[in-house]
C-alpha cells in the first residue's frame, strides 16, 4: 500500500472519530439548562416565564442562591413527584406534586411545615411545634410565600396585613386614635410577637408582657423607690397595646380607670360624681371632670421619698 493510501485512510479514520465525538456530545448540548435552582431543568421545561404562578422568581430570593450549598432544589420541597414529572399527555389530568403548598392543598399541615423545618428548625422557631399557630393547623405557607421576590410577612410595612387576614379584630384596634405606629410602618407585629411560638404567654418575643414592653419603654422599668403594684404586675391592666380610643392606649380614661382599683372613699378630696356632692371631706368633688394624672404625674413609679404619704400619691 502506498504512502498516499495510508495517509488517506488515516484522514478518513480521523474524520469518523470526530463525527462520533460530535454525535456523542450532541444529546448533552440539547439538554435543557437549569434556570433558577440547581437541577430544576426537569421542572422548568414546563414551569417557565409564562406560568401563571411566578415560580422562577425564587431565583431572586435567598432560596435561589445557587452558590450556597444549603440551597434546596425543587424536589427538596415538593418531593420526587415521579407521577407528576413522567405523566404522559392524553392519559388524564396530571397528578399534583407529592407536596403542594397552595391554599387548596390536601397535604397535611405537619407535612408542609415539616418540609420547612428540615432547614429552619431551631433558633426563633424552636417552639414551633407547641405554638398556637401549629396547634390551629396554620402552616408556614399560610403566611410565607417562598417563590415571591418579596415575602410580605417579612416586609415591615406590609406584615400587619398578613396577620390581619386571620386576626381581623386587631385591624380595627390599630386604626383607633391612640395606637402603636403599625399602620405608619414603624412597628410590626413581630416586634412584640413571635409567630413561630415562644416560651412565654401570647407568643411574645420576651418571657412576659412587661419585659416585652420594656424593650422599647425602658424608662418604665425602674427600679423606683415607690412602686405602683399594677405597673409591676402587668402593663395591660391599664393599657391596650393594640389600640385605644383613650389617650396613651389606656383601657379607660382617667379618672374611671384609676377608680377601678382606688375606691372613692380613699381619696382625700372626695371622688368625682355627676353633681360633685359625694364624699364627706371639705374638698368635695375635687376630682370632678379632672384627670388623676394632673397630680399623680409619676404613676409608673417615683423616686421621691418625701414622706410616707407620698408612697401612695406618686407625685413628682
Amino acid at each position: 500500500m502506498t504512502r498516499y493510501a495510508l495517509l488517506f485512510l488515516a484522514l478518513v479514520a480521523l474524520g469518523a472519530s470526530a463525527q462520533e465525538k460530535k454525535a456523542a456530545a450532541q444529546p448533552a448540548a440539547e439538554q435543557p439548562a437549569d434556570k433558577a435552582l440547581n437541577g430544576d431543568a426537569k421542572c422548568t421545561r414546563c414551569h417557565d416565564e409564562n406560568d401563571d404562578y411566578p415560580v422562577l422568581a425564587i431565583g431572586k430570593t435567598r432560596h435561589g442562591t445557587r452558590a450556597d450549598a444549603r440551597t434546596p432544589s425543587c424536589t427538596s420541597c415538593h418531593g420526587a413527584s415521579e407521577g407528576h414529572l413522567n405523566h404522559k399527555s392524553g392519559s388524564g389530568a396530571r397528578p399534583k406534586p407529592d407536596v403542594t403548598f397552595s391554599k387548596t392543598s390536601t397535604v397535611s399541615m405537619e407535612t408542609r411545615s415539616g418540609v420547612c423545618l428540615t432547614c429552619h428548625q431551631g433558633g426563633k422557631r424552636i417552639h414551633w411545634q407547641m405554638s398556637m399557630h401549629s396547634s390551629r393547623d396554620v402552616s408556614c405557607s399560610s403566611c410565607h410565600v417562598v417563590h415571591a421576590q418579596e415575602d410580605r410577612v417579612r416586609v415591615k410595612t406590609e406584615q400587619a396585613d398578613v396577620c390581619f387576614a386571620c386576626h381581623t379584630e386587631l385591624r380595627m384596634a390599630v386604626n383607633r386614635q391612640s395606637h402603636h405606629p403599625v399602620r405608619e410602618g414603624k412597628v410590626a407585629c413581630s416586634d412584640c410577637h413571635n409567630a413561630h411560638g415562644a416560651a412565654g404567654e401570647k407568643s411574645l418575643v420576651k418571657d412576659s408582657i412587661n419585659e416585652t414592653c420594656y424593650s422599647c419603654h425602658m424608662e418604665k422599668r425602674g427600679p423606683f423607690v415607690r412602686t405602683h403594684q399594677p405597673v409591676q404586675e402587668n402593663c395591660v391592666l391599664c393599657h391596650n397595646p393594640h389600640g385605644s380610643n383613650n389617650d396613651n392606649l389606656l383601657q379607660a380614661r382617667s379618672p374611671f380607670l384609676c377608680q377601678q382599683c382606688h375606691e372613692p372613699t380613699s381619696h382625700r378630696g372626695g371622688t368625682a360624681g355627676m353633681t360633685g356632692t359625694g364624699g364627706t371631706s371639705p374638698g368635695i368633688g375635687i376630682t370632678l371632670a379632672r384627670g388623676c394624672l394632673n397630680c399623680h404625674t409619676n404613676i409608673h413609679g417615683t423616686n421621691n421619698p418625701k414622706d410616707i404619704s407620698n408612697e401612695r400619691t406618686f407625685r413628682r
